[in-house]
């Protein structure tokens, strides 16, 4: 089923849904820049132009909920509660970082936030989150499962989702479409579309705008308070855009002339706005200055946190 409803916004929630997007885009553009700097070393894969379904749906979730995330997690991190100065040194691999400095940008875990932690390995996100959702069972707690539409090709996808319904695990999956598998039309490669598989396997499936915040959220409601009552696993196909190349090294010129920019339009920055000046009144633009200067603070302090100290390699004693 698709979903298309609107409701009227409450003023505190609708500014918190817009805050927790500035700052993951707000901190995807700090990445951006101290890589650029040759301050981020290895790779990232930035989340911007996706924050509206991490925020949409971890506003929904609670303390015992698990989520699994992909290599693009640090929207995802975010939206749980991680701090953006912990992230941040993380990344600039300080001693100070959400896991000493030592994960890098793909491979992060923040179990204080119930993120099992971001997965290299396409589709690794949705057996993490079904195993979680096995010893879940019955507690009242979720599992979420975040991937690309690329891993709906991996044999992860089929699996998992056929394991978790036959066993009716409490798990959501979460295809977060964003057009494109690394630098390939997801359409080129994905026979039969995406919210068939899953329904053929028998998942009560939903198709959101992942551009709107709202509809991510009303959607999430609906879908994680089914999963928590019933135990049955659904799947979600939410269709949503990066505004970046894959990684570090793609400038994204394979996308059609005008595609960026007509996507563009739908910022779920932008959208939130819209919202939040016609129905509240919301300064945003004061909101906006308030999290860069919060921003501004977490870089700071990630940057002139120290680095970690070498750890020394156990002496072997064992035979060669």
């Amino acid at each position: 089923m698709a979903t298309g409803t609107r409701t009227s916004l409450d003023r505190d929630l609708a500014t918190d849904l817009y805050r927790r997007m500035l700052t993951v885009r707000g901190v995807e553009d700090r990445v951006q820049r101290l890589f650029l700097r040759g301050e981020v070393y290895g790779t990232t894969h930035l989340y911007s132009g996706q924050e509206a379904v991490a925020v949409g749906f971890a506003s929904v979730l609670e303390e015992d909920d698990r989520v699994a995330c992909t290599y693009r997690g640090h929207g995802h991190l975010l939206a749980m509660g991680t701090s953006p100065e912990a992230l941040l040194a993380e990344l600039l691999g300080r001693a100070s970082g959400i896991n000493g400095g030592r994960s890098g940008s793909m491979n992060i875990v923040d179990p204080d936030h119930g993120v099992l932690g971001c997965y290299g390995i396409v589709g690794g996100s949705i057996a993490a989150a079904t195993g979680a959702a096995l010893s879940l069972r019955g507690s009242g707690a979720i599992a979420v499962a975040y991937f690309g539409d690329g891993a709906t090709n991996q044999a992860y996808f089929f699996e998992c989702l056929n394991f978790a319904k036959v066993l009716e695990l409490p798990v959501v999956f979460v295809c977060e479409n964003n057009g494109y598998g690394e630098y390939t039309p997801f359409e080129q490669v994905t026979a039969g579309g995406i919210v068939p598989r899953a329904a053929a396997m028998g998942l009560n499936t939903t198709e959101v705008d992942g551009m709107d915040v709202f509809a991510v959220r009303e959607a999430a409601l609906e879908i994680t308070a089914r999963v928590r009552e019933s135990s049955v696993p659904e799947f979600v196909e939410a269709r949503t855009y990066r505004f970046v190349g894959h990684s570090r090294s793609d400038p994204g010129k394979y996308r059609p002339e005008g595609e960026l920019d007509r996507w563009r339009e739908r910022d779920p920055i932008t959208v939130a706005a819209a919202r939040l000046q016609q129905e509240l009144g919301l300064d945003v633009e004061s909101l906006a200055t308030q999290v860069e200067a919060e921003l501004d603070s977490a870089e700071r302090a990630a940057l002139a946190a120290p680095f970690p100290e070498p750890e020394a390699f156990p002496e072997f004693h064992g035979e060669a």
